[in-house]
């Protein structure tokens, strides 16, 4: 028997409620080693009555994590001078976003959290932050805030929005629920063409094709300074490669790959965990394998009997990057949907990526087919390619060739996605400014 839309996000939501009273439990749980999760609870459930609302009309931007709060900030930042009259809220739901959020942005911006799937917790964050419009980076999805941004008279906008043939089949599981959802929105503007057919097939308008915000990175040379630092303390004269946002499972295959594979004398390996919870596991794993390493944070040269580095810091991938003869992009080994290429590219550096690469499986076929980057089948495949990489100079100077060229063709995604949104937020700050003067 089908169940229909609005008693599927009955139970939905009656699910989402039989869990809502355990959340605290998990919060306090990853607060341990993030502290960010124990901060501002009330806001998870809709509470911000102890922050004023702001009495500037409000262009809200919801970037759930890390990732997608750095590739918002093309469009931030296109919003804030565009609209200076408006206050920009910024919202996350995990600390890594909300952290990076502030770096980025510092007080330019009002950041939250968002709250949590509920209808009464949706009510309370559109009637405190009375939003003119919304716009939710890549895939962000929620019922119960879609129909309240529709009870609101919030338009709201999906952007650089992706869905891979894996996150598609998963929704479609459920299409009373995704297909009401998707049709709720104002409108969508794909990353690729692939993600706009797979959003159609579940129920989504017909997406503009933008392009990939993380592509319109512009290298800060704040991040080359810090490269060459990272560098003088590795060892100018050392081959060094860099193994970025690698997640839980990875890093022990990758150190046992280099216990049965060697690579050229005297070759730095640096390893930086995706989250920063896991630096202490990392640690431990190296001990028990009784590899020598120091961290990021250690103060002093880099010893030349140390193999490994542990980045233990955030923030500063693009000096990891920048400091690096050859990258691998982590969340690839495993089934994991891989993490962003782009902004090894974008630094010049030759990019090796595992098999899983299907959050970003256009951007990397098309590195690949162009020569900017390298794909592998698994950990000994990935150490047996760097050792050919780093003895050969000129296959390196050709990938960052390749590299620089291939970043530099596809930026362009931040002004499409302006054009097509840029006239209706106009519409919606109008209708804003006019209910806010009819009250």
């Amino acid at each position: 028997m089908l169940i229909g839309p609005r008693t599927m996000r009955r139970i939905y939501t009656l699910l989402g409620w039989m869990v809502l009273p355990l959340l605290p439990l998990r919060l306090w749980w990853r607060g341990r080693k993030e502290a960010g999760y124990r901060m501002h609870i009330g806001e998870r459930y809709g509470r911000y009555g102890a922050r004023p609302s702001p009495p500037r009309p409000v262009l809200w931007v919801h970037a759930v994590s890390l990732g997608e709060t750095r590739a918002a900030v093309p469009l931030v930042d296109r919003l804030r001078r565009a609209h200076p009259e408006a206050t920009i809220l910024l919202t996350h739901m995990t600390a890594t976003g909300r952290d990076t959020g502030h770096v980025l942005f510092g007080d330019r911006v009002v950041q939250a959290w968002l709250p949590y799937d509920s209808p009464s917790a949706v009510r309370a964050f559109f009637a405190h932050f009375c939003p003119a419009a919304g716009m939710i980076m890549e895939t962000e999805l929620w019922p119960n805030l879609v129909a309240g941004a529709g009870a609101a008279g919030v338009p709201l906008f999906l952007v650089n929005a992706r869905m891979s043939a894996r996150s598609a089949a998963g929704y479609a599981r459920v299409p009373s629920l995704t297909r009401p959802m998707l049709a709720g929105l104002a409108g969508v503007a794909a990353q690729t063409g692939a993600d706009a057919e797979r959003l159609v097939a579940l129920g989504a308008s017909p997406p503009v094709v933008t392009g990939n915000l993380k592509f319109d990175l512009d290298v800060p040379e704040a991040a080359f300074a810090l490269g060459r630092e990272l560098r003088t303390r590795f060892g100018d004269a050392r081959p060094v490669w860099v193994a970025g946002s690698t997640r839980e499972g990875e890093e022990a295959l990758i150190v046992d790959a280099l216990h049965r594979r060697s690579l050229p004398p005297g070759t730095l390996t640096v390893i930086v965990p995706r989250h920063p919870q896991r630096f202490a596991a990392v640690a431990e794993l190296l001990r028990q394998r009784g590899i020598p390493f120091v961290r990021r944070s250690d103060p002093g040269l880099v010893a030349p009997d140390i193999g490994v580095v542990l980045g233990d810091s955030m923030g500063e991938m693009l000096g990891y990057y920048a400091a690096a003869d050859v990258v691998f992009i982590g969340g690839s080994l495993l089934p994991l949907g891989g993490q962003n290429l782009i902004e090894a590219i974008a630094v010049g550096r030759p990019t090796i990526v595992g098999p899983h690469m299907f959050n970003f499986a256009e951007a990397t076929a098309n590195a690949t087919a162009g020569g900017a980057a390298l794909a592998v089948a698994d950990a000994d495949a990935l150490i047996g390619a760097l050792a050919e990489l780093l003895e050969d100079p000129a296959r390196r100077g050709a990938m960052r060739d390749a590299a620089l060229a291939f970043h530099a063709a596809h930026k362009g995604a931040g002004e499409r996605l302006w054009r097509w949104l840029a006239p209706q937020l106009e519409a919606a700050l109008a209708r804003a400014l006019s209910r806010r003067g009819a009250g």
